[in-house]
């Protein structure tokens, strides 16, 4: 992997340390290209007839995320966030009093918010699976919950407030041994980590382009597994997703589509399809390996400083650092680092609900690597946080 050719693609490197990668991560400039081109044509063609000009290019996107999961081009829908795209594939599970719904400890907070929500409107109940020791779903705990009232699986991969990454492939085969959909939040682990759907076995997939994708904000995708659309009932019907029958009926669109609505900014997706594009270029094997490494580097540089403690858990983590500067508000800690020019951000209470139930440490200074930063970038947002300590 070429870094420097990789960063002179990167115009925000030349401005700032980027660790907040689990955030938003800088655009390359063939994202921005393919945005800004597009965004050209609807101003001279106008957008009806940009976007009919642009078919190729948007069947394109949905191969290339379809190529990044394992899957196929009509298993993909695409949305204006992950949270819609997750909304969407939840929503869409029947539910009735008395069904369990199965999740963990690092759940994100809007998918839990959700749970809860349809609990009290429809009598189900919210079963969350404890941890092991190392600090991930207990897959030995989960296999003994599942039992025939279970309708659903839903599990952060990777967790918006953390380096932990959840055994996906092994809750899986659980879900699978059982017959109970899986629904896996991807939003922190696709672009940073290898996901595959078969592999991993879950029915449903939600993401953001924005995270460790590097595609722009307000895109989100889904993956619905072809086997599973028969036990689900898509929560909103629309021209995009269903046909009238000229009569007082409807029929679904073919595969994921269902799940979509007609409007769509495609300056957005092409952005989109072009970011995942590079990351198949790349290989998401070398993107893990590197972004990795780094991640491990700066956990490592963190956790020997005297009055600082990193706060990851799990037995296999990613480059989601998170610290704690003993003495320091976390809020101080994030602004010293923005005013030394690194960016990074905090983990809030409310984001995993379940967690902070177990885990008083929120806030936490989250930092974020990817694998366009430099050992040296690392070592100069340790420097700010080691001045601090």
């Amino acid at each position: 992997m070429d870094v420097d050719a990789l960063r002179a693609l990167t115009p925000g490197c030349a401005h700032r340390v980027h660790l907040d990668n689990a955030g938003a991560a800088l655009l390359a400039q063939p994202t921005l290209d393919a945005m800004l081109g597009h965004l050209q044509r609807e101003a001279e063609i106008g957008g009806y007839e940009a976007a009919n000009a642009a078919q190729d290019d948007i069947a394109a996107a949905y191969r290339a995320v379809a190529e990044l999961l394992g899957g196929s081009a009509d298993e993909v829908a695409f949305f204006d966030n992950a949270t819609r795209a997750w909304n969407a594939a939840f929503y869409s599970v029947p539910l009735r009093a008395g069904d369990r719904i199965l999740t963990g400890r690092a759940e994100y907070g809007s998918n839990v918010l959700a749970y809860l929500q349809v609990a009290q409107r429809t009598g189900a109940e919210v079963v969350v699976v404890p941890n092991d020791e190392s600090g991930q779903l207990d897959t030995a705990a989960l296999a003994e919950l599942v039992d025939e009232r279970t309708r659903l699986i839903g599990v952060s991969h990777v967790p918006t407030s953390g380096g932990l990454v959840n055994p996906a492939a092994e809750i899986g085969r659980i879900a699978r041994e059982a017959g109970v959909l899986f629904l896996l939040d991807a939003t922190q682990s696709v672009g940073q980590l290898p996901v595959d759907v078969e592999e991993i076995g879950c029915d449903l997939l939600s993401a953001t382009g924005r995270k460790f994708l590097r595609g722009p904000r307000g895109t989100g995708f889904l993956w619905v597994r072809p086997a599973a659309l028969e036990r689900l009932e898509p929560h909103v019907a629309e021209i995009r997703s269903a046909t009238w029958d000229g009569g007082r009926g409807f029929t679904w669109a073919e595969g994921a589509r269902r799940f979509e609505t007609w409007e769509n900014s495609y300056v957005n997706l092409l952005g989109l399809g072009a970011a995942v594009r590079q990351a198949l270029d790349l290989g998401m094997d070398a993107i893990t390996a590197r972004t990795l490494a780094l991640g491990e580097r700066l956990r490592e540089r963190l956790d020997a400083l005297p009055r600082v403690a990193t706060h990851d858990l799990g037995s296999t983590r990613c480059a989601i650092v998170t610290a704690k500067v003993d003495g320091v508000p976390t809020a101080d800690v994030v602004a010293a680092l923005a005013g030394a020019g690194v960016n990074v951000t905090a983990t809030v209470a409310q984001d995993t609900q379940f967690d902070t139930e177990v885990r008083d440490v929120h806030p936490l200074v989250r930092l974020s690597p990817h694998y366009y930063n430099t050992e040296e970038e690392l070592d100069r947002a340790v420097e700010v946080v080691a001045a601090l300590g």
